[in-house]
C-alpha cells in the first residue's frame, strides 16, 4: 500500500489540513478534514454507525485527478 499526497489546504494557517490522500492499493482517497460536530446538520445524513463524516472547503477539489484533468486516480 502506498499513499498518496495529493494536496493539502493551500489557505489553511498551519499547513496541516485538510488534505487529500490518494491509496493506490484500494484505489480509493482519503479526505482528512474537520470534524462534523453539529448535530443538526448530522441529523440529515444517513450515517452508519461505522461512518464518520470530515468537512474539507471547495477550494480542495483542485486536487482530485477527476477534477484538475488529470485522467483519474493514476497518480
Amino acid at each position: 500500500m502506498a499513499l498518496h499526497l495529493l494536496g493539502k489546504d493551500p489557505d489553511s494557517p498551519e499547513g496541516k489540513s485538510p488534505t487529500v490522500y490518494y491509496d493506490d492499493a484500494t484505489d480509493n482517497y482519503l479526505v482528512q478534514g474537520w470534524k462534523v460536530l453539529d448535530g443538526e446538520r448530522l441529523s440529515k445524513l444517513d450515517l452508519p454507525d461505522h461512518e464518520t463524516v470530515v468537512e474539507i472547503p471547495k477550494r480542495m477539489m483542485q486536487f482530485f485527478p477527476e477534477v484538475n484533468g488529470g485522467g483519474g486516480a493514476h497518480v
